[in-house]
């Protein structure tokens, strides 16, 4: 054996040994926090956690199908830690990286997760099993949910309205709404074209892939005062078939009673779960015979009009055009391609510039511009739209009503004409002028302008003295600050400084807002502070991560629970049927919480 033969056996065994020793510093786990219920038709987490690595691997999910298994998106937890001890300084990088889903399981009682395959480099790691106990809420009357769609037959790419309406008649904290529809490949989904200005959009559960505009109104259900919260989306259906929606559902923590407090008097709830009725949507194929080749895959109910104005002009006068379509799902109706009407390309000159549509009380408006090129011009064209019709069950040409015009030819201007006797005489007092300025001037100096701007003052080298080191000073300013903010590590830690600052000034506003809003900002105010001191996503903080959020960064516990029972009860007090008081004393006492959580903080 060759030096080079033993070098590359050499090489290959010490990658080999590489590789090995890097598998097993490799290690893949499955998590599901447990220290909270778990109930049926309540999805909740799974993570999957990847110690020694700092990127996702590649997890088969068919063990998981019957838990309808959804990504909640990645997490690089890795962290780097330098110290420095006696001048010698250590670093430890800490690789771990975290994959999360969102399961849902349809029936009570022990159940167990299987073990996972995940691949991360070409290495094959197994996660544990894990065993759950899922429980089977309680029903009540005091929540109602409805689901409902607009049409029970209908095309592939013809737009669909799903509406939930959820009645809470109760005073109830923390809820989940799982909308299992909105999960699905089999449809497209978009808001409505028209969202009414009050609603707000949430995304109602962690394992709702799609978000929803949620308008709230205080209505009567079933002969009780009741919250109203409903919502409304629009599904494309992708392929022909029949589609089966399974039941929505919404679990809801539902006061039953009530319990005196350091904090006065406080709810005590019970876990409570309602379904919708199931729904079915038979879907159609679209025929390909007789299909239109300038069909663009509009599907529904439509219908076009024009207006123009003027309708009395000259050859060449600007016309403003017009085109409203109305229909079920507006945004995806397309510009009317006028160039292409050959009436309307041959007799007017239609600018290829277009501007943006606007949607308006269930109509798309699209504005042009055109004008006549010719005095025989006598109407606008009939302008058409090609769809499918899903009531006639065909293609069709819809086409808007022409438009009358009168078109006059337009006046050819001589030079006499543009000149005219005053021209001419303005002309002669401009000489008169010229002759009595060359009286007194001679040379190009008469014609250079000696006036003072600040363009000169700018290119001036004579100016340059003055306005260089403001400038300067200016852009190293500039620098300076774009550098700074631009460190995420300085804008975390100024938002770390500011945090108590910043609630308590949001806290002091508490007492002068609406009544109905105080609650709601209160725990906005509280939950913005853990947010902002711990490093955390507000959005996402409950009352309970608020808890656990404290606990582990002051270890102060009857602080960490006084905070979560304030937080839970104006949470509650979100959705409840009657209004919370939110007095100063309350407001005080939440200030001086936060004070002490302060002190106690890790800095």
């Amino acid at each position: 054996m060759n030096a080079f033969a033993k070098y590359v056996v050499v090489l290959c065994a010490l990658a080999a040994a590489l590789s090995v020793r890097a598998a097993e510093q490799v290690r893949v786990a499955a998590q599901v926090d447990t220290s909270g219920d778990i109930y049926v038709g309540e999805p909740f987490t799974y993570n999957i956690i990847i110690e020694g690595e700092d990127k996702p691997g590649r997890v088969d999910l068919s063990p998981l199908t019957r838990y309808n298994p959804q990504s909640l998106g990645n997490r690089d937890l890795s962290q780097t830690t330098i110290r420095t001890i006696n001048k010698k300084t250590t670093t430890t990088i800490i690789k771990r990286f975290v994959m999360s889903y969102a399961l849902t399981c349809e029936q009570p009682g022990r159940i167990q997760l299987p073990s996972l395959k995940v691949t991360i480099d070409g290495q094959s790691f197994q996660t544990n099993p894990i065993s759950l106990n899922i429980l089977k809420p309680g029903t009540t009357d005091r929540l109602d949910l409805q689901l409902a769609i607009s049409e029970q037959k209908c095309y592939v790419g013809q737009p669909v309205t799903i509406t939930g309406k959820l009645y809470v008649s109760a005073n109830i904290g923390e809820f989940q709404l799982n909308v299992p529809v909105f999960n699905s490949d089999a449809f497209t989904f978009d808001d409505p074209d028209i969202i009414d200005p009050d609603a707000q959009q949430y995304r109602l559960s962690a394992a709702m892939a799609e978000p929803v505009f949620v308008t709230k109104r205080t209505v009567t259900h079933k002969g009780r005062k009741a919250i109203l919260l409903s919502f409304s989306k629009i599904m494309i259906p992708k392929q022909p078939g029949k589609i089966n929606i399974r039941p929505a559902s919404v679990s809801a923590d539902v006061e039953v009673d009530r319990k005196r407090s350091f904090f006065g008097s406080q709810p005590v709830y019970k876990r409570f779960m309602v379904a919708s009725e199931p729904l079915t949507l038979t879907v159609l194929a679209l025929p390909e015979q007789d299909k239109p080749a300038d069909f663009y895959g509009l599907v529904g109910r439509y219908s076009i009009s024009t207006e123009a104005k003027p309708t009395a002009v000259n050859v060449g006068d600007p016309i403003t055009l017009t085109v409203n379509i109305r229909g079920d799902y507006l945004k995806p109706v397309r510009w009317p391609q006028l160039e292409q009407v050959p009436e309307l390309a041959e007799n007017f000159k239609i600018p290829s510039q277009v501007s943006s549509p606007d949607i308006q009380q269930g109509a798309k408006i699209f504005t042009q511009t055109i004008r006549a090129n010719n005095d025989e011009v006598t109407r606008i064209p009939p302008i058409p739209l090609v769809f499918f019709d899903a009531d006639k069950g065909r293609y069709i040409v819809e086409k808007s009503e022409p438009i009358d015009l009168t078109v006059a030819p337009t006046k050819i201007l001589t030079g006499q004409d543009l000149q005219g006797r005053e021209i001419t005489q303005a002309a002669r007092e401009i000489e008169a002028i010229k002759k009595g300025l060359a009286a007194n001037y001679e040379g190009f100096d008469a014609l250079k302008n000696q006036s003072f701007t600040l363009a000169q003052a700018v290119v001036s080298p004579h100016f340059a003295f003055i306005w260089t080191p403001p400038l300067i000073l200016l852009l190293a300013g500039l620098v300076i600050r774009v550098s700074t903010r631009s460190d995420p590590d300085r804008a975390a830690a100024r938002r770390r400084r500011s945090a108590l600052k910043r609630a308590t000034r949001e806290l002091n506003t508490v007492a002068s807002a609406n009544a109905h809003n105080k609650a709601e900002i209160l725990a906005s105010a509280m939950k913005q502070y853990v947010g902002d001191r711990f490093d955390k996503v507000t959005g996402s903080l409950t009352a309970a991560d608020c808890r656990r959020v404290i606990e582990q960064n002051t270890a102060l516990a009857d602080s960490a629970h006084s905070f979560e029972e304030i937080v839970a009860h104006c949470e509650a007090a979100r959705y409840a049927s009657v209004e919370t008081a939110v007095d100063n004393e309350r407001i005080k006492s939440a200030i001086d919480l936060l004070r002490e959580i302060e002190k106690k903080a890790k800095r």
